[in-house]
This record gives C-alpha cells, sequence and structure tokens, in this order.
C-alpha cells in the first residue's frame, strides 16, 4: 500500500491518524514514518481496512434492523 493510498482511505473513512494511532494501538510516531520505500507501510493494513469498512457496514445494518426487532 502506499502513502497516497493509505491517505486516501483514512480520510474516506472520516478517520485521523491520531484515531487510527489509537484504534490499533499503534505509535502515532510509527504511523507517521511509514513511506513506500524507506519504511514501507506494513501488509496487515491493507486487511486491517478491509475489516474497519465491513465492520463500519455491519454496523449500519444493525442500526437499520433494530428498530424492528422485539426484544
Amino acid at each position: 500500500m502506499t502513502k497516497e493510498k493509505f491517505d486516501n482511505l483514512l480520510k474516506d473513512l472520516e478517520l485521523t491518524r491520531q484515531e487510527f494511532s489509537n484504534i490499533t494501538g499503534i505509535a502515532y510516531s510509527t504511523i507517521n514514518n511509514w513511506h513506500d520505500e524507506k519504511k514501507p507501510i506494513p501488509s496487515w493494513v491493507d486487511s486491517w481496512f478491509e475489516n474497519y469498512i465491513k465492520a463500519k457496514d455491519m454496523d449500519k445494518v444493525i442500526d437499520a434492523i433494530k428498530p424492528h426487532i422485539k426484544e
């Protein structure tokens, strides 16, 4: 993943680097040091974004059906 793609995904998900840092437990300074060549973005970040997007989508589904579920 390129730094540009990383930043675009954060923007699309309305997350800051600081929020990403807090959620993942990765030091903010480490995230800021990720670059395309010298310090590449770790490969796990791709799947993290995929799972985060799925979780956000599932939250929307739950919110949509919740009023229709009798407890």
